[in-house]
């Protein structure tokens, strides 16, 4: 047993050990350790490298806000992870650790020599250096700055371990399972609420876990603690451990992603390795606690300088020392409780040095009982110690004049700066904050969710006053969701109540140019790198923060923000909230890729879609395709067929009888409400006030630009409600961009939107006899009402159903929608209904040849996103007398307007020979390489139908150019054709009328 382990003491199980291998060592330590904790345990406080100086680094901290210990952990073949935090990977047989970014060893690494020329990497020396010659660039500093970049190395294997995903529901979730939040916890269960409380850590208990001293209710708080746990267990409180709140969104969203499986030895065969939670609360209670801030002074970063808090779990939550002479550096009166712990447990203490001059008597007769020294009105001005910290120089202060220093030998460096108040997941929502001068740190202000904020986090000290907050934001939590509770009186005793002024950056006695005293541990960010950036014109946190990098490390900002801003406010001589604060980011920590992928991955990525009907064309011989994330039918051949007999033959008997095609993929969203024909009107480029119910429009959507962004087909079923239909790729984009104009430019239109692609299976019937085949299987229709581009509610086949009569090939054609249940079907009904008209299916590419042959246009094949309505020949679709649009004002610019534009026309080769799709056009075959592109062939296929192939394309000024010949260069040779018009089939549109 290591002298620095305490046997019996902490909550670690001392009768089962643990052997892990850390840089090739093999070391011991025990059931419930950190990786952290074991190796302090063993006296090993050398863990890492900072990122620019290479400085030698230990923790800092206890908990997932650790800064400087990040390791590359294995647990198995492909099972590599770089930047872990050692502060929270829980020991487990087998594990394998190393050190990051040193060479050749942690303990001598080349790159040190980064920090000898510390002067030439001063504040956004990135953006001064690499500048001359230019041509060093590509050869010289890109490769450099590549490979100097990263702490840890990438994984080169493919991650073998499964990520899994749920949704929770829930009337209170509770976000931080320390005493606060259990003690609201404990008030809203009694309410019959349902409620989850979660917590990053393995164990509940936050604060309580560090200090077993304190009585609640009369029991010591670790039985408390107990009690508390298996009452709401008792009571149905989900408890989940191990499960960090990464995220919270708008309209109380939240997100949890639980670790399951990287503390076990042996995990269960295909159990997930971590769950990403989508939590929907009513009500959400706050209670994450505090974070404890780092003092900066020079050499306030090597291996054994940690927070105060942080030695105090390590002790009594691990059973371990962090050292055997330990000095201690306040300005609070939070790490005497830390000190004497540890004095109590064995530890010399080598002075309390605390920056203010007045203490509390009571803490320094305690301290004086212990035979500790109190050093009042004394700052630290540096350290010494190569891998560890050996001494500390120390200063008294007075009146802003720095001292004669004194030399304090020491293993260990235990500071406490005060505390801050966790609000990241407060942030996330946009909830404002407070500057509070008294403790100089941010507090909770306005909220913009439906949560309350309990506890430190809201700046309360004390476990007293923090469980008396937490059973207050319970009661307000199930008052709020009109449930009835009642107080809950905790009292405590031996209660460490304590203050402090909150220092930031000591007095030094040595020059600004010099005192390497670091802020940003990770990214090795100094308090004169902050000054700097100010003088060199930064004012803002914002410009600071990316000038210097301070608060972009993996902590993102935990142990440096607050401390930068106040260094940044006194350089400029402003007032911190004058100054700014820099904005928190999901996830809260950092968080594996495979998390947010959860099932998706390798083939299930992205997931194929496959409509009812789906299941009859793949039994009947179906070659299939992939379409936006669907898969449809590209084609049915017959024995013997190939791709171009079955397409062709598809062909001719639809226009010659009737076809059917499975069309369930385009995307459908139902358009509702008062004021849906005036969103309508401002959405689409077409007229629609006086489109009467019962009747269908083509419908041209714009972007802002002007350019087409998708078509479809809208009917209108009554004065509030359109059926809208978008392209298939199209559906997802096209309601994202109608929620976007209806929540941020119109929020007064009184409209709702609804996906309904899924909802109805949607077949059509095209052809000569689709009227004949159909009219027998509808009940509900007048049909001497219903012309084309008619839409009407009724039934098929018996099925509930919304019929429209429109035309995708230019022949009498319907679309039958009916409820995704019942498509399959309506299609054998149809089937088995046009036997006596050799009904014949058709797949996806005849869908295109019959469409190509009518000039009707696909949005992504003919257009490109630089396509208007009057290069694709579609001005007839847009409303003149409309006031606006999307996308109007854009059709009027000079360069929208301007001859030579890219238009849509129809190609014919001289020679009747097929066009490559994508082949790009030129006017003289003959000019001087490089040759002139004057446009490109968006689509070509052989027209069984007129016997030749018919191509279209987008020519400059194409329109003007009717009945020119233009050369298409292919691999084996040019091809000569001729412009046309895109309508190559029935022109007149005589074969729509039945």
């Amino acid at each position: 047993m290591s002298r620095y382990r305490i046997p019996g003491h902490g909550r670690v199980d001392h009768g089962a050990p643990v052997s892990f291998i850390f840089d090739g060592k093999t070391y011991q330590g025990l059931r419930g350790d950190t990786v952290a904790s074991a190796l302090l345990a063993n006296g090993v406080h050398l863990m890492g490298r900072s990122f620019k100086y290479h400085r030698p680094r230990g923790t800092v901290t206890a908990g997932s806000e650790e800064p400087n210990a990040l390791i590359g952990t294995s647990r198995g073949p492909g099972r590599f992870e770089p930047n872990t935090r050692a502060t929270v990977q829980e020991l487990r047989k087998g594990l394998v650790t190393e050190s990051q970014n040193k060479w050749p060893r942690l303990s001598f690494d080349i790159g040190a020599i980064n920090d000898r020329a510390y002067m030439l990497f001063s504040a956004g020396f990135y953006y001064k250096t690499f500048m001359w010659p230019k041509s060093f660039w590509d050869k010289v500093y890109e490769p450099f700055i590549r490979s100097a970049a990263g702490l840890g190395k990438s994984p080169t294997e493919n991650d073998p371990d499964r990520y899994a995903a749920r949704y929770l529901h829930t009337d209170l979730l509770i976000v931080g399972g320390g005493p606060a939040g259990i003690a609201s916890a404990l008030v809203a269960a009694k309410s019959g609420a349902r409620v989850v409380l979660v917590d990053e850590n393995p164990e509940m208990g936050g604060a309580l876990l560090s200090d077993p001293s304190v009585m609640i209710d009369g029991a010591p708080a670790w039985e408390w603690l107990d009690t508390s746990l298996t009452e709401l267990r008792a009571a149905g409180v989900r408890l989940m451990t191990r499960t960090t709140a990464i995220g919270y969104y708008h309209q109380n969203f939240v997100g949890l992603c639980e670790r399951l499986t990287d503390h076990l030895d042996t995990p269960p065969a295909d159990a997930p390795r971590e769950r990403m939670w989508r939590v929907r609360a009513d009500q959400v209670v706050l209670a994450q606690g505090a974070l404890e801030k780092p003092l900066v002074f020079d050499g306030n970063d090597r291996p054994g300088v940690m927070l105060a808090g942080s030695a105090q779990t390590y002790l009594n939550r691990y059973g371990v020392r962090v050292g055997d002479n330990p000095a201690v550096l306040t300005c609070h009166d939070s790490a005497y409780h830390a000190a004497f712990d540890l004095a109590d447990a064995g530890s010399r203490i080598a002075a309390i040095i605390d920056t203010r001059r007045d203490v509390r008597p009571d803490l320094t007769d305690a301290a004086a009982q212990r035979g500790i020294r109190v050093m009042q009105g004394h700052t630290a001005t540096g350290t010494k110690g190569r891998l560890r910290i050996k001494s500390v120089r120390v200063n008294p202060v007075q009146d802003d004049a720095v001292g004669k220093p004194v030399e304090i030998a020491c293993d260990a460096l235990l500071m406490s700066g005060g505390w801050t108040p966790s609000l990241h997941l407060f942030s996330h929502t946009k909830g404002s904050l407070a500057w509070d001068a008294d403790s100089n740190t941010f507090l909770p202000d306005r909220r913009t969710e439906a949560c309350q904020i309990a506890g430190a986090g809201r700046g309360l000290w004390g476990f007293g006053p923090v469980l008396e907050d937490g059973v207050n934001a319970g009661l307000a939590a199930i008052e709020a969701l009109s449930r009835s509770g009642n107080p809950r009186d905790l009292p405590v005793q031996n209660d460490r109540l304590g203050t402090g002024v909150s220092h930031t950056e000591l007095p030094t006695d040595l020059s600004a140019g010099k005192a390497k005293a670091f802020v940003d541990f990770q990214n090795d960010v100094t308090a004169k790198d902050l000054r700097l950036a100010v003088r060199e014109g930064m004012r803002s946190i914002e410009h600071v923060k990316r000038y210097t990098t301070n608060g972009m490390a993996t902590d993102q900002g935990k142990m440096s923000n607050i401390n930068g801003l106040m260094i940044a406010a006194d350089a400029l001589a402003k007032q911190p909230p004058q100054v700014g604060l820099t904005t928190f980011r999901p996830p809260y920590t950092p968080t594996s890729f495979g998390a947010f992928a959860g099932y998706l991955r390798g083939q299930t990525f992205q997931l194929t879609r496959t409509t009812p009907i789906d299941p009859w064309a793949e039994a009947n011989g179906a070659v299939f395709e992939p379409v936006a994330q669907w898969r449809r039918g590209w084609y049915f051949p017959k024995p013997g067929e190939d791709m171009h007999a079955a397409v062709a033959r598809e062909c001719r008997a639809t226009r010659a009888s009737v076809g059917i095609f499975d069309a369930s993929t385009l995307g459908k969203i139902e358009v509702a409400g008062p004021d849906a024909v005036e969103f309508m009107n401002r959405m689409y480029t077409n007229p629609w006030t006086k489109l009467a119910p019962g009747r269908c429009r083509y419908g041209l959507l714009l972007g802002e630009d002007g350019f087409i962004r998708d078509d479809g087909v809208i009917g209108r079923l009554s004065s509030d409600l359109f059926h809208v239909t978008t392209t298939t790729g199209g559906a997802a984009r096209v309601l994202n961009m109608m929620e976007d104009y209806l929540q941020t430019e119109w929020p007064d239109l009184n409209v709702w939107l609804t996906s309904t692609t899924e909802q109805w299976a949607t077949v059509a019937l095209n052809g000569p006899n689709a009227l004949a085949l159909l009219k027998p299987l509808v009940e509900g229709v007048d049909w001497d009402d219903f012309p084309h581009m008619s839409v009407a509610e009724c039934s098929v086949a018996g099925l509930p159903a919304r019929l429209f009569r429109l035309s995708f090939t230019g022949e009498v054609g319907f679309e039958v929608n009916v409820p995704a249940r019942h498509g399959l079907a309506l299609w054998t009904a149809l089937i088995e209904a046009g036997k006596p008209y050799d009904i014949c299916p058709y797949g996806t590419e005849a869908m295109h040849v019959l469409r190509a042959e009518k000039g009707y246009i696909i949005v992504g094949q003919d257009t490109d996103g630089t396509v208007t309505p009057q290069d694709a020949g579609l001005d007839w679709a847009i409303g003149k007398a409309k006031p606006d649009f999307v996308g109007k004002r854009s059709l009027s610019r000079p360069d929208i307007v301007a001859k030579g534009r890219k238009q849509l026309v129809g190609l014919l080769t001289e020679d009747g020979s097929k066009l490559e799709e994508g082949a790009q056009i030129v006017l003289d075959p003959n000019q001087p390489l490089p040759m002139k592109m004057v446009g490109h062939v968006t689509s070509s296929y052989d027209s069984a139908a007129l016997g030749h192939p018919i191509a279209m394309a987008v020519i400059e000024g194409g329109h003007d150019r009717m009945g020119e010949v233009v050369h298409i260069p292919m691999p084996d040779g040019v091809r000569r054709a001729r412009i046309t018009s895109t309508v190559f089939y029935d022109p007149t549109g005589e074969r729509l009328k039945a």
